[in-house]
Formats: structure tokens, C-alpha cells, sequence
């Protein structure tokens, strides 16, 4: 019997800059369903960017995601009783759901402040190659490259 068929769905663009990566972003910060929630924090974010940093929110987002994806990950692989992990090249759609997932993370784990403000601060970070999200990217590309030996077992 064959499986049924994965229809990837059309993300609309958001409705303040039209971008659809930033629609995908606001999908990502949503809990239980509150979009317009979820919206008011990025927003919010954007415009912290902007007033209190005096930067383009859009270019910082670009260069955040950009700079936060990572190129290599380890994947493991069972061959003969024993798990290697294997380093792989990431998918481009695997590639931004991690970079949107660890930025998100990285400002949910700081404390003290309302989360559009941290979530300026942390895309402004990895705009400039810094923060969690980056030293999460620079692990994974430490691991793959500890492991390049088992490269061949790639698949």
C-alpha cells in the first residue's frame, strides 16, 4: 500500500513587510495557536531594532538567519553493531527551521526582560556572528568535522 503524499502548504507573507521567511518566523515563535500574539513579539522586535539600535530589521533578520544556519550536521548510522555519526550537508528547509528554532530558544532562555526585547537583542547578535544560536552552529560544525573520518558511511 503506498504512503500518502506530503503536500508542502503555501505560507502566505506576513502583512507588515511582506516577506515570507518572516511569516515562517512568526509561525515559529506561536504558542497554542496565538498568532496575533506571536506577531505583536516579532513586530515589536523589529521596531526595538529599529528605534533603539537604529538598524533596518529586515537586513538584521537577513544577515541573522544567514549567519545562524548551519552548513554541516551529524546524523547517526547504524552499521554492523556499532552507531557512527555521519557528518551530512543540511537541507535548505532543515537548514532554517534549526536556525529559527535556536534563536527563538536562545531568547526564551534569557531572563529578566519582555520577549520582543529579547529577541532583538538575540537577532542582532547573530547579525553580528554572536550569541547562543552561533556558538549552537559552531558546535555542530565542530561535531561534523570531528567526524569527517566516518564520511564515507554517508548515504
Amino acid at each position: 500500500m503506498r504512503r500518502k503524499r506530503k503536500f508542502t502548504r503555501e505560507i502566505i507573507p506576513d502583512t507588515k513587510y511582506s516577506n515570507v521567511a518572516i511569516a515562517k518566523f512568526i509561525n515559529y515563535v506561536m504558542r497554542k495557536g496565538k498568532k496575533s500574539t506571536a506577531q505583536k513579539v516579532v513586530y515589536r522586535a523589529f521596531d526595538t531594532i529599529e528605534k533603539k539600535y537604529q538598524q533596518d530589521p529586515l537586513v538584521v533578520f537577513d544577515s541573522a538567519m544567514k549567519n545562524a544556519s548551519p552548513q554541516m550536521e551529524v546524523r547517526p548510522r547504524r552499521i554492523g553493531g556499532a552507531t557512527y555519526q555521519v557528518p551530512r550537508e543540511v537541507r535548505p528547509g532543515r537548514k532554517m527551521a534549526l536556525t529559527y528554532r535556536w534563536i527563538i530558544a536562545a531568547a526564551r532562555s534569557k531572563k529578566g526582560k519582555p520577549m520582543h526585547e529579547k529577541l532583538a537583542e538575540e537577532l542582532l547578535a547573530a547579525s553580528k556572528n554572536e550569541g547562543a544560536a552561533i556558538k549552537k552552529r559552531m558546535d555542530m560544525h565542530r561535531m561534523a568535522e570531528a567526524n569527517k573520518a566516518f564520511a564515507h558511511f554517508a548515504w
